[in-house]
């Protein structure tokens, strides 16, 4: 196990963010992002990306790579993250890791899963069932052929719930059954660390994250998107938190329903996010108290690293 490479994971709002900042400003480490909406330029607000302020004292990789009109694959990430590595330690400093993204996470622990290539037809026909019967006929559906799947995949996530749904169609087998591989155990490059609170205080942190983000002004920041040259790429338009936005500012959803809207669906995609974990089996956990601050998870985290 390399203790010059830490991996930090945990559900959204739950801290992991903090941790990292801390933990490579006392060992003199830079940080790389493993967070799929992180990695688009001005979509600060709702992707609760580290401030400029907190950029200038660690320097951050994977954060404001590609523009929000363009789309962004585990292929990419794979790339610039092994590219991001190799910087830092030709600097002889550490790597610290730290996201939420399951499928980023997974990949850099044990590659890309050895699926069946896509099919243009089968993927034009669930794009035309979406556009009849709407996004959450098909996560029903998703829920019927391979539940494991659609309790993983946000019902707003149209790209993975189509790539599953093509998967089933290629094969007659379920993704989940090919993403077996993830169940072993991965590679000794990294020390993996989990930060895991109960989930009240989860949901409650969630909520406080919510109306900040609207306190930072993220109507306006969709507003100035929206606004840009070039539309938002399907990936970035379906951003939790963008995608209400979005349907407030066409008329669709009042703001308050969309404020509470956003609430539900990052609480889906934290609960989501527990069910990947918990295939993971090379994690360090630590249970954090509602009042633990956090130096104190800091040097419970350092005792890893010792």
């Amino acid at each position: 196990m390399n203790r010059n490479r830490i991996l930090i994971l945990g559900v959204t709002a739950g801290g992991k963010g903090k941790m990292a900042f801390e933990l490579a400003k006392k060992v003199n480490a830079e940080i790389i992002s493993i967070d799929s909406m992180k990695v688009y330029r001005r979509m600060n607000i709702g992707t609760a990306k580290p401030s400029k302020e907190v950029q200038k004292q660690v320097n951050y990789h994977l954060i404001d790579v590609v523009e929000p009109s363009e789309s962004f694959s585990v292929d990419a990430f794979l790339s610039l993250t092994e590219q991001a590595v190799k910087d830092i330690e030709t600097k002889g400093k550490p790597v610290v890791a730290v996201g939420g993204t399951a499928m980023y996470i997974k990949a850099l622990l044990h590659g890309i899963f050895d699926g069946p290539s896509t099919d243009d037809n089968i993927r034009r026909q669930l794009k035309q069932q979406i556009s009849e019967l709407g996004l959450a006929e098909l996560h029903k559906k998703l829920t019927l052929v391979d539940p494991a799947a659609a309790e993983r995949i946000h019902p707003n996530d149209e790209r993975r719930i189509i790539r599953a749904l093509e998967v089933y169609e290629l094969t007659g087998k379920a993704i989940s059954d090919f993403q077996q591989q993830f169940s072993a155990e991965p590679k000794d490059d990294w020390l993996v660390i989990g930060l895991q609170r109960e989930k009240t205080d989860a949901s409650h942190r969630i909520n406080n994250r919510v109306k900040k983000m609207f306190e930072l002004g993220l109507v306006d920041e969709v507003k100035a998107l929206l606004a840009e040259p070039k539309p938002l790429s399907m990936q970035a338009r379906c951003a939790i938190g963008y995608a209400e936005i979005i349907d407030y500012l066409a008329g669709k959803e009042t703001l308050e329903n969309s404020i509470e809207q956003i609430k539900i669906n990052t609480r889906r995609f934290a609960k989501a996010q527990r069910t990947w974990f918990k295939t993971f089996r090379f994690v360090n956990w630590l249970d954090i108290g509602k009042n633990d601050t956090a130096e104190q998870v800091l040097e419970r985290a350092m005792l890893y690293l010792r």
